[in-house]
């Protein structure tokens, strides 16, 4: 049986995840579009200037995909500070729990005390204080 957060912490490692490699895809695909500078160099005879896939090719693709990971990454982001926000559950300590595992059917204790009388003279006296060494004398 699986503890009562369980479940909320495993979500939480899962959107983690997810929320790295969302991060690190569009690093990457950002990096890979060409700028809108590069235009003007394609102009002067720079055809192929700047990207993997030529003048044109796959410039839609790129930035649809960025627009996806960018829209994940925003939901992801908001599922995280929504978990963030929960109130967590205080840990719970063995003083805390161990009134709420009380012995089922047990008897109650009953302790009986003995009357005033009953045990006079060796449990009522003092013992004896140790005496002090003597002044001036040193221990041997």
């Amino acid at each position: 049986m699986s503890p009562p957060g369980a479940g909320s912490y495993m979500l939480h490692i899962v959107l983690t995840i997810v929320q790295f490699i969302s991060c690190a895809s569009i690093i990457a695909l950002v990096l890979i579009q060409r700028g809108k500078g590069a235009d003007a160099g394609a102009g002067f005879g720079a055809g192929a200037s700047g990207t993997v896939f030529g003048a044109r090719g796959a410039g839609t693709a790129l930035s649809r995909a960025t627009a996806v990971l960018v829209a994940v990454f925003m939901l992801n982001s908001l599922a995280l500070a929504y978990m963030g926000t929960k109130k967590a559950e205080a840990p719970k300590s063995i003083v805390d729990t161990a009134g709420e595992t009380a012995p089922a059917a047990s008897s109650p204790l009953i302790l009986s005390v003995p009357a005033a009388g009953a045990n006079s003279g060796a449990a009522a006296a003092p013992a004896p204080a140790a005496s002090a060494p003597a002044a001036g004398s040193a221990p041997k």
